[in-house]
């Protein structure tokens, strides 16, 4: 799908064209990255599911340390994209923890704390989802996959950018059919349950912190010091975590 295409069907959504270009923005970014399930093959999935396209997020809570939004009915992406352009410009004097209630679908979460790595902020980003995870002895969906995004900055080039979902394929994929509904376990073959201990935790840490329904938790710091050049020389050129 071209670009072209994709403002159109979005626009014909009813969304206005500063969500277009947010949306588009953020599936562009997930196909260059070679995330199909997370780029133009999710507005089919938008245009099958009712959303309101006027709805915005609010801030209900604001202080230097703790922020929370409220979704307010608007898409998780547009959520998550109010709560990063607000934090570039106004960031915290030293660490802000921000809970983002109704937030869902959030999308490629590495591309949220990029931008905020992008900006000089450390940052830690993870979502809820719909109980697809079951437990690895079976049973129904206890969790999300409940991805984990981390960022550092860098003086001296990119940052380095880990964004890890607990599942052992995406729901995108099985969405952009690369991957079947059965494949989407906890990863870790036989070590399963550490990736649903992982799910397990940020699902209940998320629920404490953002409420019952599909939320986010976003931690950003300012840096002390620039771990990212001497990680880089160790690595000895291998690729590392959010590399193009």
């Amino acid at each position: 799908m071209s670009s072209t295409e994709a403002r159109r069907r979005l626009s014909a959504l009813g969304l206005e064209p500063v969500a277009v270009d947010a949306l588009v923005a953020h599936f562009e970014d997930a196909e260059r990255r070679g995330k199909v399930g997370h780029g133009f093959s999710r507005i089919a999935w938008l245009e099958s599911v009712e959303f309101d396209p006027a709805a915005r997020p609010l801030l209900v809570e604001s202080g230097e340390g703790f922020e929370r939004w409220d979704g307010d009915g608007a898409l998780g992406y547009l959520v998550l994209e109010e709560i990063v352009r607000a934090t570039l410009v106004d960031p915290p004097e030293r660490a802000r923890v921000v809970a983002a209630c109704r937030c869902f679908p959030t999308g490629v979460l590495g591309y949220w704390v990029r931008r905020l790595a992008e900006g000089g902020l450390v940052a830690v980003l993870t979502a809820t989802s719909p109980r697809r995870l079951a437990h690895p002895d079976g049973g129904p969906g206890l969790t999300g996959t409940n991805p984990l995004a981390i960022a550092i900055p860098s003086n001296e080039g990119a940052p380095i950018v880990t964004d890890v979902s607990m599942g052992a394929v995406t729901h995108g994929a099985v969405l952009a059919g690369v991957a079947q509904p059965e494949e989407l376990v906890p990863f870790g073959g036989e070590q399963a349950h550490k990736a649903f201990a992982l799910a397990a935790g940020l699902e209940l840490l998320v629920s404490a912190l953002a409420g019952p329904e599909h939320g986010a938790v976003l931690v950003v710091a300012r840096p002390d010091h620039d771990p990212v050049p001497a990680f880089r020389e160790l690595a000895a050129g291998r690729r590392l975590p959010g590399d193009g």
